[in-house]
């Protein structure tokens, strides 16, 4: 079975507020690309790409050559040559980010031939069922409080808050918005805060940060996130060392081989790598045994979408190591991609998909809405 067509559907309109520019808001402009390849049997399977359709097309237009005819049924080895390929050509940033969407949607090929999750293909399923946890952006304290109380009608029964006000006004503000996030979920539930150091021109380094970390812990904060900037690896060695609460980060990070500093010197203790951007689920597999072999828990980014989403579920019921998935919430281009919506039990757990590939059925409606009227191609299997 081989490659025989790709298609990019790029989505508008409705990407989630925070860490964008209003530059980036354009009806025009689209940061996230659904990728589709289509075999010579039928076949058809999803992916997804964390960037926009224009940078997604120009790094096909690179790796056609390595891409067109090769096997469907290789997913690991096909984006490993198109790694491999593109050392001189945009690796590690958007090449790597549309490997990761083809990748994805090989696996999702791979899995429907095969009859099986993605999950047992990848070596087999630790878990069935997963805790999601709400993840919203910071706003001024009534509203938040508002969207954390719809979140947990939703089933939540763990949220993150993140990015808005935090870290950008005065320590009292901070800490005000922690208080009335724990305060409005109660003292059993899970809370994360992600300060948002990817903001473009984070202003606070390390002692900043520890000293947050320490009133975080008075809230019984279960990570700290993204508290410093993403590329400040010292920094993070020394913060993970002296904070009182969890450090997580490396969502930015691109390719394997960028994590392996962070995993080896103990850099975090929850590593984030994006299945949409980090070269998709084989590269993100990898990730998460390294991290596992150095006592590392692997947390999924998933700022993104559905098929993301899904990646993700797929990625941590192969992982020993990883007890949470994030779930955007409320997030159009995951409530209005899946076919049906997404329910948790009464402790907050969401079942994980044994059904071939990625597991889900996909609205066409959803998809039409957000792609200016595209429609997926009907597939054999």
């Amino acid at each position: 079975m081989k490659i025989k067509d790709i298609r990019l559907l790029p989505l508008f309109g409705e990407t989630p507020d925070g860490g964008w520019d209003d530059a980036f808001s354009d009806r025009e402009r689209n940061l996230m690309t659904l990728v589709e390849i289509i075999t010579d049997e039928g076949v058809t399977g999803l992916g997804s790409a964390y960037t926009s359709e224009a940078l997604v097309a120009g790094a096909l237009a690179v790796v056609r050559p390595f891409l067109y005819g090769a096997s469907a049924l290789d997913p690991a080895a096909v984006s490993e040559t198109l790694h491999q390929q593109t050392f001189w050509q945009g690796r590690g940033g958007s090449v790597t980010h549309a490997i990761s969407g083809i990748d994805i949607a090989l696996w999702d090929i791979f899995g429907k031939v095969t009859e099986q999750p993605i999950s047992r293909l990848l070596g087999g399923r630790y878990r069935e069922q997963v805790k999601p946890y709400g993840s919203l952006l910071m706003t001024d304290t009534p509203e938040m409080v508002e969207q954390l109380q719809a979140a947990m009608a939703c089933g939540f029964r763990a949220f993150k808050i993140g990015w808005g006000p935090f870290g950008r006004k005065d320590r009292g503000t901070d800490e005000a918005i922690v208080k009335a996030a724990r305060d409005t979920i109660g003292p059993g539930l899970e809370l994360m805060v992600d300060a948002g150091g990817s903001d473009a021109f984070w202003p606070h380094g390390y002692k900043w940060a520890l000293n947050t970390s320490k009133m975080l812990a008075d809230y019984d904060v279960t990570w700290f996130e993204e508290a410093l900037r993403p590329d400040d690896i010292d920094g993070y060695v020394k913060l993970r060392e002296q904070s009182p609460v969890p450090i997580s980060s490396c969502e930015v990070l691109t390719r394997r081989q960028s994590f392996i500093e962070w995993i080896e010197r103990g850099a975090v203790d929850y590593i984030q790598p994006d299945v949409t951007k980090v070269g998709g689920l084989s590269e993100e597999h990898r990730i998460g045994q390294y991290a596992d072999d150095h006592a590392i828990v692997m947390v999924p980014h998933g700022w993104n979408t559905a098929v993301g989403l899904a990646a993700d579920l797929q990625l941590v019921a192969a992982a020993a190591n990883a007890p949470w998935v994030e779930y955007i919430t409320p997030a159009p281009y995951i409530e209005d991609i899946f076919a049906e919506p997404l329910t948790m039990d009464d402790n907050g757990m969401l079942a994980i998909p044994d059904r071939p590939g990625l597991g889900f059925d996909w609205n066409p409606d959803g998809i039409a809405r957000h792609t200016g009227g595209m429609a997926l191609t009907p597939s054999t299997k």
